[in-house]
Order: C-alpha cells, then structure tokens, then sequence
C-alpha cells in the first residue's frame, strides 16, 4: 500500500458540497492499494501510523504520535498515488488495485483504524472529493509497505 500522512490542525473532506468526514488535528492519511496488498498489509500500515511520532513534545521534537497527542485520522482513498509518469505526459495508474479489491483494502483499514483508534473519519470510495485541510508544519510523510 501506499500512504502520504499529512499532520493537519484540521481537515475535512466533502461529496457533492457536504462533508462527510472531518477531523481537528491530527492525521490525513492518502491511501492507495496496489494488487499485491492484502488485509494484513492494511494493518501493518495503520499499526505504523498509529505508533508514528510526528507530533511535537514539550520541547518541540517529533516524540509524540496521534494516539498520544488524541488526535483524529481522516483516512481518503487515492488511486492517484500510484501514478506512473515515466512514460509520457499522461499518467498510468495500472499500479493501483482494480476498484474491486481497492474497495475492500480501503474498508478493510477504515474497519481496522476504528477498532484501534477512538477518533477515525473517512472519505467516500469512488467519489469526487474535495480535500480541505490546515497542513501542520508542513509535515508530509510518504510510505510504502
């Protein structure tokens, strides 16, 4: 799967003009599956973010990680991370999962992120979305697992 982490002060997203998920601070998290990604991968993937320390301490060093400081998840599926550019102006996007088996590895972390974090909203899969958020920092972290 691949992964960009935004700390944010806030962000939400919105379907049609209405939000449909929103978090204060905390952690935007892009995901894309790719075909080789499996439930397993989903859940490495939230335990590492869980666990992460990009948030501040006392002393203003990254020591802290969204479950210590309370912070939210707003976790949106983007196919768009797998973009292959190499080969002309127009990207490829054969890296991502078919639509179906993306569907499920995206519910499969939402599912997994609730169960181990109390504060988890999500975009819509599929949708036309509109990101809109506050970046922290900036801090930007891309993954891959």
């Amino acid at each position: 799967m691949i992964a960009v982490l935004q700390r944010v002060r806030e962000a939400r997203v919105e379907v049609d003009g209405a939000a449909v998920g929103a978090i204060q601070q905390g952690l935007l998290m892009l995901v894309c599956a790719e075909p080789g990604d499996t439930e397993a991968t989903a859940e490495k993937l939230i335990a590492k973010v869980l666990k992460l320390r990009v948030f501040s301490d006392d002393a203003g060093k990254m020591n802290r990680s969204v479950q210590d400081v309370g912070g939210g998840l707003l976790i949106v599926s983007q196919f768009t991370l797998a973009a292959d550019v190499s080969g002309g102006n127009r990207p490829s996007f054969t890296g991502a999962a078919p639509a179906g088996q993306g569907r499920q590895l995206y519910e499969h972390t939402l599912a997994v992120a609730r169960r181990l974090h109390p504060t988890v909203a999500s975009g819509e899969f599929g949708a036309d979305m509109q990101v809109h958020l506050v970046n922290d920092g900036p801090v930007t972290i891309p993954m891959r697992f």
